[in-house]
């Protein structure tokens, strides 16, 4: 179908990670792996866009009459780890592991489905637009990352996003909601007697979100599930705070919106504590597991389930697919890593999936 081998591709697409990964790309840092990006579209001939950091083509017999898949991951990384031992900034490849920042989240990613797309570009007679995103920001989840470039492309029909799933087949993917809740008490002195003091009613606070059951149990997610992760109140030992700060992170199931969720537990604790989210953009996000790609990887074996991170599916409309070489539990990490030869199968079978997908 095209004119530059998935050998060579393959190659390219290793040299590429390696340029990532030595190339420092933290959320709104991204600047020169975005040059290297455009770099990989220009040595193909494959004509490109940008806005800030993010980098979109589209196939070369594009049509306005056809349907559009998108095919994206992102280019920025985390932070490194403390515990690193490597330099987190040089590419060593030891034992078939190719170590660096980035390498599983999302480079092998990033470069397999750009190695992809630069298969497909060339092809006639596509049932399907293909338009490939390079996006930013995804780990903050910051304004300019792949949120802002929907505006400039045509209307989604369905998309895959690449993320580290060991090439399974990630249908459902939870929300996100991080809630700043305020538990209020009476101030005072603490040599005096007090009934009313913030923390301790924070206490029953704590313990509801510990309890509390959502009722919808999603067949592909399971249940939903909050944490607290933060408590904070008072700045001296005399004085009784006002308030008891809680931050609570709550991963939603595609049974519910993140405005639905906020709405119940905003009723649940109406005047025991004020509750306020940060955003309601990060939604949970699904694709039918009967659709044609879908189905496409289970002809070759492929699994399916639920992914409990968050990933830039969460501001897509469109029905989304997650997957992509290399092991969610390994992002994040120190001394990341990915196996070589998870981006060479996964190379090959986003090709084939996509090939048995384009031919439906």
């Amino acid at each position: 179908m095209a004119n530059t081998s998935i050998q060579k591709l393959t190659h390219e697409a290793i040299a590429l990670l390696k340029q990532l990964i030595a190339t420092p790309s933290f959320s709104s840092e991204e600047q020169n792996t975005a040059l290297l990006i455009e770099a990989w579209f220009t040595a193909n001939a494959i004509p490109f866009n940008r806005e800030n950091n993010n980098i979109w083509a589209f196939n070369k017999n594009y049509s306005e009459a056809l349907p559009t898949l998108l095919l994206n991951s992102h280019h920025d990384t985390v932070k490194p780890n403390q515990g690193y031992t490597l330099d987190p900034f040089e590419p060593i490849v030891k034992e078939g592991k190719l170590f660096g920042l980035g390498s599983n989240d999302a480079g092998g990613c990033l470069v397999s489905l750009m190695a992809t797309f630069t298969y497909f570009y060339d092809a006639e007679n596509l049932p399907y637009n293909i338009v490939m995103v390079a996006s930013a920001e995804e780990e903050s989840s910051g304004p300019n990352g792949l949120n802002s470039v929907l505006k400039h492309l045509p209307t989604l029909d369905c998309a895959i996003v690449g993320e580290p799933t060991e090439m399974q087949l990630a249908i459902a993917e939870k929300g996100l909601l991080v809630l700043d809740v305020i538990v209020e008490g009476t101030p005072g002195h603490a040599a005096h007697p007090n009934d009313n003091v913030s923390i301790y009613n924070a206490l029953g606070v704590v313990e509801w979100f510990r309890d509390y059951r959502f009722e919808k149990v999603s067949e592909v997610l399971g249940p939903m599930k909050m944490t607290v992760t933060g408590i904070s109140a008072g700045k001296q030992h005399n004085v009784i705070p006002a308030e008891c700060h809680l931050v609570v992170d709550v991963r939603v199931n595609d049974c519910y919106s993140n405005t639905e969720v906020l709405e119940i537990i905003q009723k649940e604790l109406e005047g025991k504590a004020t509750v306020k989210a940060r955003s309601l953009h990060l939604n949970s996000s699904s694709i039918d597991k009967n659709h044609p790609i879908v189905q496409a990887g289970i002809e070759l074996g492929r699994t399916t389930y639920g992914s409990p991170t968050l990933s830039d599916q969460s501001v897509l409309y469109c029905q989304s697919l997650k997957l992509g070489p290399g092991s969610s539990p390994r992002s994040h990490t120190a001394d990341e890593f990915i196996y070589i030869n998870e981006i060479e199968e996964g190379i090959e079978l986003y090709i084939t999936i996509l090939s048995k997908f384009l031919k439906q």
